[in-house]
């Protein structure tokens, strides 16, 4: 038994991995299910990736996974993430926010339709499913890991919508933090060059970025997952936000 627990540290538990079905949503989704969760793979326009991940994990371990297509701009569609996860597997343990909305937005093209998307993915989700969440959470002693970056400290040019909401999720772990203890750890992890946006980057661009990481090379998602079980299992940890960027957040 103790074996188990060891190779297995969320078994029993029940994970909610929002934007879970493609880069390092599905990472995340991956490690926690090979940990033991049973694992709520949110997705929004990813179905095929969404239900391609799920009958890979289904065929490991058969009724350990379940599908969420929801829109977090939908204010109903939190509260029903949450209710999918108990009706499912009977409770939450832990609420990964990780779907994300990225592009650039420089100053004097910035419209009110970027800010709704930009904030609401980035910011207003995470607060209201945490807070649907919560009583849940409360109730089985859980966890909740909201996926920053490292911009939110410096920010990244003609990007200050995004800049901003990441900023502000940082602000909302510590707060939640403070707010739902001691029931409930609150950390985040703040990314660096883990993958390529999908638009790309120029060879230049990337090799400037590259440049300014003290480790000389980007990451691998495997990197974020490995950050990610050990704030999840972390018992004394919590208001905490780990950098996991080679050393690029010192270095640039």
């Amino acid at each position: 038994m103790a074996a188990e627990q060891h190779d297995q540290p969320l078994q029993g538990k029940v994970a909610l991995v929002t934007g879970g079905a493609r880069r390092i949503g599905a990472a995340i989704v991956r490690g926690l299910h090979a940990a033991g969760a049973r694992t709520v793979i949110h997705y929004h326009g990813s179905r095929e990736d969404a239900e391609s991940l799920a009958a890979e994990l289904e065929q490991a371990r058969p009724e350990t996974t379940a599908l969420a297509r929801t829109d977090l701009l939908d204010p109903a569609a939190r509260v029903e993430l949450v209710e999918i996860a108990i009706r499912k597997f009977g409770g939450l343990d832990i609420l990964v926010n990780n779907a994300s909305t990225f592009y650039p937005t420089p100053l004097g093209t910035i419209e009110e339709s970027h800010w709704r998307d930009l904030m609401g993915t980035n910011l207003e989700a995470p607060l209201f499913l945490a807070q649907a969440a919560a009583p849940m959470l409360r109730e089985r002693r859980g966890t909740i890991l909201n996926m920053i970056d490292i911009h939110a400290r410096k920010p990244l040019r003609r990007h200050p919508v995004y800049t901003a909401a990441k900023a502000g999720l940082a602000a909302l772990t510590l707060s939640l933090a403070r707010d739902l203890a001691p029931e409930v750890r609150v950390n985040g992890i703040s990314p660096g060059a883990i993958l390529w946006p999908e638009a790309g980057e120029d060879p230049a661009s990337r090799q400037q970025i590259l440049d300014q990481i003290c480790l000389g090379r980007t990451g691998e998602p495997s990197d974020i997952v490995q950050c990610a079980l050990y704030l999840l299992t972390a018992d004394y940890v919590t208001g905490q936000i780990i950098a996991v960027d080679g050393g690029r957040s010192i270095g640039w």
